[in-house]
């Protein structure tokens, strides 16, 4: 694949958007959130976790283990994820 056919910013955006979106009920239902802050050159995706997952132990495992195996299986130009206060 040339880098012609890579996808743009904004199309990785819309993707990483689009599997958040996807994820946001299973994290909602144990009283969370998850909200898409942005990514950045190097393809590590920032998120914000709130309500039940701030501050809760589970959360890195939700982090890692969830989010950030969904993001890389559907986006390859994720390298990681990241949360931000």
């Amino acid at each position: 694949m040339s880098e012609t056919d890579q996808p743009t910013g904004p199309e990785i955006e819309a993707q990483v958007s689009r599997i958040i979106e996807m994820i946001r009920p299973a994290i909602q239902a144990d009283g969370g959130d998850v909200e898409f802050v942005g990514i950045d050159s190097d393809g590590t995706v920032q998120i914000r976790l709130h309500g039940a997952c701030v501050g809760c132990p589970s959360s890195s495992m939700t982090l890692k283990l969830g989010i950030e195996r969904n993001l890389r299986e559907h986006v390859p130009s994720v390298s990681g994820v990241q949360a931000v206060e």
